[in-house]
């Protein structure tokens, strides 16, 4: 990230990161600095990728997840591309590619992302550490879902991990990721044996 001009590095670090305090613990500035870094790690699979444009989409792209998480995409693009300073920074073709990029990273999304942009953050964004996903699958039910037992709470993560990530789960991946690959194996061994799942979580998640 040292290629990325300070003066929008500045401005997204002061102006942009502090809102990621108003989300659930699973998608706060923890979860933008995973993104960043695994975008920096793909970009070398593709040709011409702008590293501005790639930083200002990893700090955009779920800026919007505390309004609302089923737009969350549309509303972190809007939220970007309504922007004024990122004027400043970008021209509007380019700033067209981020606002179509943040909208196309989400891993429910029916179509693959319209740029090489999109494919990076979209995969960027996936877990890649068991432990570290189900901590976030938590997180973001605490914060969401009010006055459930402890049994729905594990009900929710299985079901959601398993939609997610199971062996006919809906992520997409548009990168060679090695630790991704070593992840959804581990995943799936886990959902096959819905008893243990229950305990990791348990275990994991302090309850």
């Amino acid at each position: 990230m040292h290629r990325v001009k300070s003066e929008l590095k500045t401005y997204i670090e002061e102006n942009i990161l502090p809102v990621y305090s108003l989300n659930d613990r699973g998608h706060g500035t923890e979860h933008i600095n995973y993104v960043l870094e695994r975008c920096f790690v793909f970009e070398i699979q593709f040709e011409n990728i702008d590293p501005d444009i790639l930083y200002t989409i990893a700090c955009f792209h779920d800026i919007a997840h505390h309004i609302n998480k089923a737009q969350h995409e549309i509303l972190s693009a809007e939220n970007f591309y309504k922007n004024e300073n990122m004027k400043n920074f970008f021209t509007e073709d380019e700033r067209v590619i981020i606002k179509e990029a943040i909208e196309d990273h989400r891993a429910s999304a029916k179509k693959t992302p319209r740029s090489d942009y999109g494919k990076i953050i979209s995969s960027a964004d996936r877990s890649t550490d068991v432990e570290d996903f189900l901590r976030r699958t938590h997180a973001y039910t605490l914060k969401h879902f009010k006055n459930i037992t402890e049994e729905e709470i594990i009900e929710r993560a299985y079901t959601h991990t398993k939609e997610k990530y199971g062996s006919k789960g809906y992520a997409k991946h548009y990168v060679k990721d090695e630790q991704y690959d070593n992840f959804r194996e581990k995943i799936n061994q886990i959902l096959n044996d819905k008893k243990a799942f229950k305990e990791l979580y348990k275990n994991i998640n302090k309850i």
